[in-house]
């Protein structure tokens, strides 16, 4: 850790491996960003998505850029960074690698809120999309509320979670039984989790969610750190507990929510990218923009993955990272317990 001394007098620490680290993930993002864009049933090299990008492209590729593809991977990537973060958040609260918004039922809870939008009310897509929201606002609230017990403390709140996830699963099998063949159909589609068909419709909302509540998450990311060494370490060190820790929590809720709303439920980038940031900076605690990068980075290359490896369009992302983050928690499952901690 060095210290960077500023011309006005302050001094910020710095961790070189931590910098370095953010600097290739969002390289990476960036590179995998081009890729996608260049993919399709009209490929486009690297060279020509930069120069359509900055305004020299052919009237032809302005459209499939701009207009068809752009807006699929901006989504890929505030949906990345945004589940990214909320599992940082899950996880530093809970002092537990596998607490994740997706374990816990946040995810679960938008869906449901989604589900009952398409199959009781047949509802538009923005009122999908205003029903995960609420939904996983409804869902946060209550494993909130449920965990608190003078206080909200880690072990109790990943119960409360996983109880409620196995409720929220129960509810998304009874709301699939009761509609009719058009309505389960769009239904099993949208829970799926995808990016394909996403435009700028989906774009504004997602980034003004972002825009507004990854700084909030950014500025708690020292105080989520003292609240990992324990509630009674935290208080000593001047952290108001409860405060950061309901402030953290309505963020990554809000966050999962809208990133869901957005392309539906996307499996285990939640758990996985804290987890691999952390490994990559050699962190003890989140490292949010760590988190952030790597989340965005994930889901752009898994989605430029099942292209070329499935076809354009053929398999949705969120089939692709469950199988991925399934392999990925049987691996920490196994270093957890051969560490002594499962």
């Amino acid at each position: 850790m060095n210290v960077v001394r500023t011309p006005g007098g302050l001094s910020v620490r710095v961790a070189p491996r931590a910098v370095l680290a953010v600097l290739l993930l969002a390289a990476a993002a960036l590179a995998a960003s081009v890729a996608l864009i260049g993919t399709g049933d009209y490929p486009l090299t690297p060279g020509e998505v930069v120069r359509t990008l900055t305004g020299g492209g052919t009237p032809a590729q302005e459209f499939i850029v701009h207009d068809l593809r752009l807006p699929r991977v901006l989504v890929a990537l505030l949906v990345g960074a945004a589940l990214a973060l909320a599992g940082a958040v899950f996880q530093s609260v809970s002092r537990n690698p596998l607490g994740s918004p997706d374990v816990l039922g946040i995810a679960q809870g938008a869906t449901v809120g989604a589900l009952s939008v398409i199959v009781l009310f047949q509802g538009t897509p923005t009122a999908v999309s205003g029903g995960a929201l609420a939904g996983g606002l409804l869902a946060g609230a209550a494993i909130y509320l449920l965990a608190w017990q003078k206080g909200v403390h880690g072990q109790r709140f990943v119960l409360v979670g996983i109880a409620m996830t196995a409720i929220l699963t129960s509810v998304i099998g009874y709301l699939l039984t009761q509609a009719d063949l058009n309505d389960a159909t769009r239904a099993t589609t949208w829970m799926v989790g995808s990016l394909n068909g996403r435009d700028w419709n989906q774009v504004w909302p997602l980034l003004a969610v972002c825009a507004v509540l990854v700084p909030v998450v950014l500025s708690q990311g020292r105080d989520l750190r003292m609240l990992e060494m324990g509630d009674d370490t935290a208080y000593a060190l001047g952290v108001r507990v409860e405060r950061t820790r309901l402030v953290s929590l309505t963020a990554a809720v809000l966050l999962t929510a809208a990133a869901t709303a957005a392309a539906g439920p996307i499996a285990f980038v939640a758990l996985s990218a804290p987890q691999v940031a952390r490994r990559l900076t050699g962190s003890p605690g989140p490292c949010l923009t760590a988190a952030a990068c790597t989340g965005a980075a994930l889901l752009v290359t898994a989605d430029w993955a099942s292209q070329h490896l499935f076809g354009a369009d053929r398999l949705p992302v969120g089939v692709l990272t469950g199988m991925l983050g399934g392999c990925y928690l049987l691996w920490l499952l196994h270093t957890e317990r051969r560490a002594g901690r499962g």
